[in-house]
């Protein structure tokens, strides 16, 4: 994701977290996927989130920009994995400081 796209998700990213309740602490876009820190209520499971996470922002994405179908393998935007950690109080600056040495 480069440019207008990586911007755009961002702040995508931003508004479904603040209609859904979620609080992102850390974010980073690079070339194809997001590193996130986010924490979200309890009655959310971890693969909600995820799935609400990507299918809002596919969805978006693919109504600004018509063309971008076309670069994608399977004409999807986000693939089906993830990966997702907890992150106890001691954990949390090594988490925060590993996202944002991420670079897009």
């Amino acid at each position: 994701m480069r440019g207008d796209i990586r911007e755009r998700v961002k702040s995508i990213m931003a508004e479904i977290s603040r209609n859904h309740e979620f609080e992102i602490d850390t974010m980073e876009v690079v070339e194809d996927h997001v590193h996130i820190s986010l924490s979200f209520p309890h009655r959310y499971s971890i693969a909600k989130v995820v799935g609400v996470l990507k299918s809002i922002s596919g969805s978006v994405i693919f109504e600004k920009y018509k063309g971008v179908k076309e670069y994608l393998w399977r004409c999807e935007f986000w693939e089906d994995g993830y990966f997702a950690e907890t992150v106890g109080q001691i954990d949390e600056e090594i988490v925060r400081k590993y996202i944002k040495e991420q670079h897009g």
